[in-house]
């Protein structure tokens, strides 16, 4: 997460969705930032407007606006799905025992093994009253992010590759893409609303 407290701005860290490049390419023009531990650095913003959002308004005497990133829901399970087949990986966290379609339907499980325990775009975007983030911009359009943030920060950005999950299969059948769909009905509803004109 990154605060930049003159542009009243805040950078939430959706998991799997390029926030180490951003935290790495603009943490030194922000005035608090918050990598470790993870459950810090990936505040969802229900608990960012419960917790951290009062007391930014009352120290910096305004509101801030909160901006982040979203991927397309079958593409960042793919992520999560690849980056939980490196080596060390916990057994139980691990996918390397398992194919793409099987961590997907175990995803969609009303009971998910701990390897299929990702968390969810919509939910983790999600303000209290059910209001979304203020900026959500596509992942896949990182551009239009970045051009975001330039105008916003008024600075040239330029983007590290880095944290990328390692290649993989991700192959799903017809049904099971059908049950991830009606699964994360609200992940494609959020993802399929941020065309941008």
């Amino acid at each position: 997460m990154l605060v930049f407290s003159k542009q009243k701005l805040v950078f939430l860290a959706t998991p799997k969705a390029g926030s180490t490049a951003i935290e790495t390419a603009l943490s030194g023009l922000a005035s608090v930032v918050i990598m470790r531990p993870p459950q810090l650095k990936h505040t969802p913003a229900r608990r960012f407007q419960r917790f951290l959002a009062p007391w930014l308004a009352a120290s910096q005497g305004d509101e801030f606006e909160l901006c982040a990133l979203m991927r397309e829901p079958r593409d960042w399970l793919g992520s999560w799905y690849r980056y939980r087949q490196r080596e060390g990986v916990p057994e139980a966290r691990s996918t390397r025992a398992v194919s793409f379609d099987q961590f997907v339907r175990a995803y969609c499980s009303k009971n998910r093994p701990e390897y299929a325990e990702v968390g969810s775009q919509a939910q983790f975007l999600a303000a209290k009253g059910g209001s979304p983030v203020d900026h959500i911009f596509r992942y896949e359009r990182m551009e239009d992010f970045v051009i975001f943030l330039e105008d916003r920060l008024d600075c040239s950005i330029i983007l590290p590759r880095i944290n990328v999950s390692p290649e993989g299969a991700t192959d799903l059948s017809a049904e099971t893409a059908a049950l991830l769909r009606q699964t994360c009905a609200a992940d494609f509803e959020l993802y399929e609303s941020l065309i941008r004109p």
